[in-house]
């Protein structure tokens, strides 16, 4: 790919303060109403990030209640479901939907694609408000009675339920909005704004996994949408629809968040296989294997994740010929996810490997995903589902999956992209303890609750038989080693904000185009257009010399 000079030297050090999106206009309101999609995936980004905070003490807080089989925090089984309820809530609906498209895709996409912006910048800006209002009852909930049904709101509990359920249904009815703006507006952007050039076979695999995943946002989020809606109308009006006592179906509930919240697994998860796939390619300075089958295998995740949803209901009382089903389709799914590790891999193998912060963030991924997702297998299959099914074990292959998949590529994007959206350099010693630390800490937390799960340890549960101490205590121990290394991370982020060298340019001597603009990028991104004359992991050559960028 080619683009115009930049307009100082290759390591960003002219003379004078550069232009750039950070500093082309200044003041709070400059911000707040910017249509600049840089500055609204870094807003996203402060967002994410401090809900991520939020959620993640939450956390803390339920592992040290289960430290004991004993009261530690509260003698009140209704505040631990307050709190782990909240945590789910926070973490699915505020954190890992919008991670990577709102804040990093928000950044990255319309720079890969030589775009100045995405197509609808002032639809860009609604989603960021629409999601700050919705999170705003969320956090309503946590000010007021909280909410203690769990993060799946299962009815009729949630329609009988004396907590705030009004406020957080209604929360995630208004993030629903959020979400599909921006789904809306990247599958727009993606056809109608790539730089000459830039045909389908030539888009950078993080373009390919943002493009399903905003097929799923709009197809999707919909039916959440209208599922909570019906529960409000439900429990404000008193209209059957999914309570027994009104002559509602209890099941049908289930049904209808299942057929969203499958998919939306992909939502989560495709964003990270799209970062990992440009960390591999760039770290290990190798074009990509098997572009082609990485791209389709990203289409076909998000068409087979439709067909899937029954088998979280197994138990459910469906029938036994819908549950074959579901469980036959399930199995579809691990197969083009296994391509992309299998490619992966392949790209290492031979490369250039270094072994910098996102790359060390990336083999963390392969080990954590690869886990979540073999375990996945048992769950999928009917004779240790009904044994598993909402037990330790879901909950240990649920984290590797979405902590273990998405917030890991998350983590690893965010210190790949880092120099590029800040203009400055971090210590990469410290980033690399962060990867061990959080890599460590991760599998001490949810390893040991395999062991629990398979024991018969039940979820959800204020207290517990003194069995299963042992894993409890060894999980919440992890969880300190966890927390340790994240907060070391963002340290390592944010000293480099105040005391970090300038980067280069191109600092991982990477060839897809959003290395080609300045660094921080100018408001408009481009001086002109770029146009795309070659793929975007296409390096010239391999140089085994080369260590990591700083």
């Amino acid at each position: 790919m080619s683009s115009t000079a930049i307009g100082a030297d290759s390591h960003g050090s002219s003379g004078h303060e550069e232009k750039n999106y950070l500093n082309a206009t200044r003041g709070l309101k400059s911000w707040i109403f910017t249509v600049d999609h840089k500055r609204i995936g870094i807003m996203y980004l402060g967002a994410i990030l401090t809900f991520f905070l939020i959620g993640g003490l939450l956390a803390i807080a339920v592992r040290l209640e289960l430290f004991s089989p004993d009261p530690v925090l509260t003698k009140d089984p209704s505040l631990y479901n307050k709190l782990f309820t909240l945590h789910g809530a926070i973490m699915v609906f505020l954190v890992l939907v919008p991670s990577i498209p709102a804040s990093i895709g928000n950044f990255i996409l319309p720079l890969q694609l030589g775009a100045k912006d995405v197509a609808f910048p002032k639809l860009n800006l609604a989603s960021l408000w629409v999601y700050c209002i919705g999170a705003l009852f969320l956090i309503a909930v946590i000010l007021t009675k909280a909410v203690e049904t769990g993060w799946t709101f299962y009815t009729p509990y949630s329609k009988d339920s004396a907590s705030s359920v009004v406020l957080a249904t209604l929360g995630v009815f208004i993030l629903g909005f959020s979400s599909i703006f921006t789904g809306l507006n990247f599958i727009v952007t993606i056809h109608k704004m790539r730089a000459p050039g830039m045909t389908w076979r030539r888009l950078p695999l993080f373009v390919w996994a943002m493009y399903a995943t905003s097929i799923i946002q709009v197809l999707a989020t919909p039916v959440i949408a209208i599922t909570m809606l019906l529960m409000l109308l439900e429990r404000t009006l008193g209209i059957g629809i999914f309570d027994p006592a009104l002559g509602g179906d209890p099941v049908l509930y289930q049904h209808f968040f299942w057929f969203y919240s499958h998919p939306v697994v992909y939502v989560m998860i495709l964003p990270g296989f799209g970062i990992i796939s440009e960390l591999v390619t760039v770290h290990s300075r190798k074009n990509i294997f098997g572009y082609n089958a990485i791209a389709i295998s990203s289409v076909s995740i998000a068409i087979i994740g439709f067909l899937v949803w029954g088998h979280h209901m197994f138990v459910s009382g469906q029938s036994p010929l819908a549950s074959v089903i579901f469980s036959a389709l399930t199995f579809f799914v691990a197969v083009p996810t296994a391509i992309k590790v299998l490619s992966w891999v392949a790209t290492m193998y031979g490369g250039s490997i270094r072994f910098t912060t996102p790359m060390m963030y990336t083999f963390s991924f392969l080990f954590l995903f690869s886990i979540g997702g073999l375990t996945g297998l048992l769950l999928s299959t009917l004779a240790t589902d009904v044994h598993l099914h909402d037990t330790y074990y879901v909950v240990a292959h649920f984290h590797y999956v979405m902590m273990g998949g998405t917030l890991i590529a998350f983590i690893g994007g965010i210190f790949h992209w880092w120099p590029k959206m800040t203009g400055k350099l971090y210590n990469e010693k410290w980033g690399n303890i962060s990867a061990i630390l959080v890599f460590i800490g991760f599998n001490i937390t949810f390893f040991s609750q395999f062991v629990a799960g398979t024991q018969g340890m039940p979820r959800r549960y204020y207290t517990y038989a003194e069995q299963y101490q042992p894993w409890q205590q060894l999980s919440t121990i992890g969880s300190w080693v966890l927390a340790l290394g994240l907060f070391t991370a963002a340290g390592v982020l944010l000293k480099s904000i105040f005391g970090g060298q300038r980067s280069p340019h191109n600092p991982w001597g990477a060839v897809s185009m959003e290395w080609e603009t300045a660094t921080p990028p100018i408001e408009h991104n481009f001086h002109e257009q770029p146009i795309c004359e070659h793929g975007p992991y296409d390096f010239p050559e391999i140089d085994h010399t080369m260590g990591p960028a700083h």
